[in-house]
C-alpha cells in the first residue's frame, strides 16, 4: 500500500512512524512533515518517508498531488484540513481517506453544535451558555460568579479557552475573545461553561460509522507551566494509562458518553468515521464532557502508538470501511509518558532557527522516540522551527521508569531558550 499522511505536527510524526511498521505499506508520502518524519522509513521496503512541500490546509494542492501520486489511503491528522472538508473533497474525488468528514469535523470546530449535541442526546457536560453579543455572555458569567472556561467556538490550535475565578476575569476574557478578536473568527461566537472541578482525562476511541472501539485512557497537560499554571498550549506532555479509573469505570463512563454520541450520530445523519476525543473531567458526583475533538489528541498519540500492538494500517482501513466491528485493539501493558520540549515563550512569541543538539544519541537509545513538531533542516542541522518542537517519549514497565526514561532523554537534548514541564505524569505518581 502507499500511503499519504497530511500534517506536520509530532501527532504526524507518530501516525507515520507507527503506520510505516505495517507490512503492508511500500511507500510513504507526509504533506508537509518535518525534519524527524523525512528519517522514517518504511518497514518493509525500507523505503524513506517522502516529505512534500504542500501545507496541510492547501486542499487544492494536496488534491492534485494525491490525483497524481493515487495513494491507497491518506491519513489526515490536524484539525483545520478536516473542519476545511478535505475528505469530503478526496471522495468526491474517489480517494480513499481516514478522518472525520465535514459535518463531523463539527464537534470540534464549533463548540455550539457540540454543546446543542451534548445537552439533546443527554452526554454529561457542564452547564453552559452559547453567545454571539459581550453583553449577554458578561450576564450569563456573572451568574456563574465569574467562575467559568470562557471558549471560543471554532478552531483555535487547542488554546481557544480562557478559565477565569471571578466575574473581572471572565468579563475580561469575554472581551478579548468577542471584541480583541484574540483568536480571530473562531471568537466570533463564544460558549461559556460553569468551572468544573476534578481530574480532567483524554479518552480516545476509533469509530467506523456504527461502533467505537475504546482506547486507554491518557492524561494530557495543556498549561505551560509546572503545577498547571500559565497559560493554556496545545499540550506540554501526556502519559497513559492514568490511574484514576479502573477498566470497569472506563467502560462505565465509555457507555455514558459514547452510546449516546453515536445513537445521536445516527439521528443526526452523521457518518463518523475517525477519532472521537472527549475531553473528559472526572467530578465528584460524575464525569462531564468538557468538549469533544474529532481527531487524534497531541501529545496522546504519541503515548497511544507506543503502546499499541495492532497493526495501524489495519485499523484505520476497517474505520474507513465499516468493518471495526470484528476487530480487537490489543495494547501493551508497558506506560508511556511523553514530554514536550517548547521553544523559549511559547505559546507566545518565540524564535526560530535555534539548533538542536543531542537528538542523535537519543536515537540510539531502547524504548525511547523523539517525536519531532516543530523543527527543519537547514543544511546538516536540524533547528526548531515551531512553539513545540520535540515530543521524548519513553515507555517502560511502570509509569515511575517511563517518567525518569523521558526526563532522562529530555536533559540529554539541548536548544537555545528550549522550555519544558518537569511534572508530566506527577499527579499519578503522587
Amino acid at each position: 500500500m502507499k500511503l499519504l499522511v497530511i500534517g506536520s505536527g509530532g501527532r504526524e510524526h507518530a501516525l507515520v512512524w507507527k503506520l510505516a511498521q505495517s507490512p503492508h505499506v511500500t511507500r510513504m508520502w507526509c504533506a508537509p512533515g518535518n525534519a524527524g518524519i523525512q528519517q522514517e522509513q518504511t518497514e518493509k521496503t525500507k523505503r524513506p518517508v517522502e516529505c512534500v512541500n504542500v501545507g496541510a490546509e492547501d486542499l487544492p494542492g494536496l488534491l492534485a498531488f494525491a490525483q497524481e501520486k493515487k495513494p491507497d489511503l491518506t491519513v489526515v491528522g490536524p484539525d483545520n484540513p478536516l473542519a476545511l472538508g478535505i475528505v469530503d473533497l478526496f471522495q468526491r474525488n474517489g480517494l480513499r481517506v481516514w478522518g472525520a468528514n465535514r459535518k463531523a469535523a463539527q464537534f470540534e470546530s464549533s463548540k455550539a453544535f457540540s454543546q446543542r449535541f451534548m445537552e439533546k442526546y443527554g452526554i454529561p457536560t457542564a452547564r453552559s451558555g452559547t453567545f454571539s453579543e459581550p453583553a449577554a455572555a458578561r450576564k450569563f458569567a456573572a451568574s456563574l460568579g465569574g467562575r467559568c472556561a470562557v471558549k471560543a467556538d471554532g478552531l483555535a490550535l487547542g488554546k481557544g479557552v480562557l478559565l477565569t475565578t471571578n466575574l473581572a476575569e471572565a468579563e475580561k476574557a469575554i472581551d478579548e475573545i468577542m471584541v480583541g478578536k484574540v483568536f480571530g473568527a473562531a471568537g466570533t461566537k463564544i460558549v461559556i461553561q460553569e468551572f468544573l472541578e476534578g481530574m480532567e482525562i483524554s479518552l480516545h476511541a476509533l469509530c467506523d460509522g456504527k461502533v467505537a472501539k475504546l482506547f486507554p485512557t491518557a492524561q494530557d497537560h495543556k498549561r505551560a507551566l509546572d503545577n498547571n499554571e500559565g497559560l493554556n498550549t496545545g499540550g506540554m506532555g501526556a502519559y497513559s494509562p492514568t490511574p484514576f479509573l479502573t477498566d470497569a469505570q472506563l467502560v462505565d463512563v465509555a457507555k455514558m458518553i459514547l452510546d449516546p454520541f453515536l445513537r445521536g450520530c445516527t439521528e443526526e445523519g452523521i457518518d463518523f468515521r475517525g477519532i472521537i476525543y472527549p475531553g473528559v473531567m472526572l467530578t465528584k458526583d460524575e464525569p462531564k464532557v468538557l468538549e469533544f475533538n474529532a481527531r487524534f489528541g497531541d501529545p496522546e498519540t504519541q503515548v497511544y502508538l507506543t503502546r499499541l500492538e495492532n497493526d495501524f494500517v489495519e485499523l484505520l482501513d476497517a474505520s474507513v470501511n465499516g468493518t471495526l466491528g470484528t476487530m480487537e485493539l490489543k495494547w501493551s501493558p508497558l506506560a508511556s509518558v511523553c514530554v514536550v520540549m517548547a521553544s523559549g515563550g511559547y505559546p507566545g512569541s518565540y524564535a526560530k532557527g535555534k539548533p538542536i543538539h543531542g537528538l542523535d544519541g537519543a536515537a540510539r537509545l531502547p524504548n525511547v522516540k523523539v517525536f519531532h513538531a516543530g523543527t527543519a533542516r537547514a543544511g546538516e542541522q536540524i533547528v526548531t522551527s515551531g512553539g513545540r518542537v520535540l515530543g521524548v517519549t519513553a515507555w517502560a514497565k511502570d509509569l515511575q521508569a517511563a517518567q525518569s526514561a523521558a526526563y532522562a532523554v529530555v536533559e540529554r537534548i539541548k536548544f537555545e531558550g528550549a522550555h519544558f514541564r518537569r511534572d508530566i505524569a506527577a499527579k499519578a505518581l503522587g
